[in-house]
C-alpha cells in the first residue's frame, strides 16, 4: 500500500523528529566518553550509504538541485561548525556540551519541517527525499571535517604518552 504525498510527510516528519531527540542524547553521553578520531570521521561514511537511494528513479534530483540542498546544507553547517567544541580532560579530549547546540537543532528542525511542509507542494516527496539527504549530507561532511581539524590540533597539545621501556 503506497502512502500519499500528504501522509509521507508527515511519517518523514515525525521521523525527522525522532531522529533530531536521539542525536541530542547521543551528543549529551558522547560528551561524557573521549572523543576519537574515529568516532567523528566515520558517521558522514556510514551516511553516504543512503547515496543508493538515488539509483532508483523516484530520488533523482537535477543538478540544481543537488546544487541547491548542498548549499543549503553547507549554510546550516556552519551552525553545527560553531556549537561543536572540544576541551582536554586529564590525558584525553572531549567535546564540550553546549546549551547552543541543541537549541540550533531544534530550530534547524523547526526549519527543516517548514520547507518540507512547503516544498512538498510543488515537489515529488522523492526526490523531495533526496534533496534533504543532500542537504543533511552537506551539513555532516563540513562540520565532521571542521571537527576533526579542531580535534588534531586539540591531540597536539597533549603530552605525549609517558613510554618507560621495561
Amino acid at each position: 500500500m503506497a502512502l500519499d504525498s500528504q501522509a509521507a510527510v508527515i511519517l518523514s516528519t515525525v521521523m525527522a523528529v525522532m531522529m533530531a531527540i536521539a542525536v541530542m542524547f547521543i551528543r549529551i553521553k558522547a560528551s561524557e566518553k573521549p572523543a576519537t578520531a574515529k568516532k567523528i570521521i566515520l558517521p558522514p561514511f556510514f551516511m553516504s550509504t543512503g547515496a543508493l537511494m538515488f539509483l532508483h528513479p523516484m530520488f533523482q534530483v537535477t543538478f540544481l538541485e543537488v546544487v541547491e540542498a548542498f548549499s543549503v546544507g553547507l549554510l546550516f553547517s556552519i551552525l553545527l561548525i560553531k556549537t561543536s567544541k572540544f576541551e582536554i580532560r586529564g590525558n584525553h579530549i572531549y567535546l564540550k556540551r553546549s546549551k547552543a547546540f541543541v537549541f540550533i537543532l531544534i530550530g534547524l528542525l523547526i526549519i527543516r519541517i517548514i520547507l518540507k511542509t512547503y516544498l512538498s507542494q510543488s515537489i515529488d516527496i522523492g526526490e523531495l527525499g533526496g534533496m534533504f539527504w543532500i542537504l543533511a549530507f552537506g551539513m555532516i561532511v563540513p562540520w565532521r571535517i571542521a571537527m576533526y581539524i579542531s580535534y588534531r590540533k586539540m591531540e597536539e597539545k597533549l603530552e605525549p604518552p609517558n613510554i618507560h621501556a621495561t
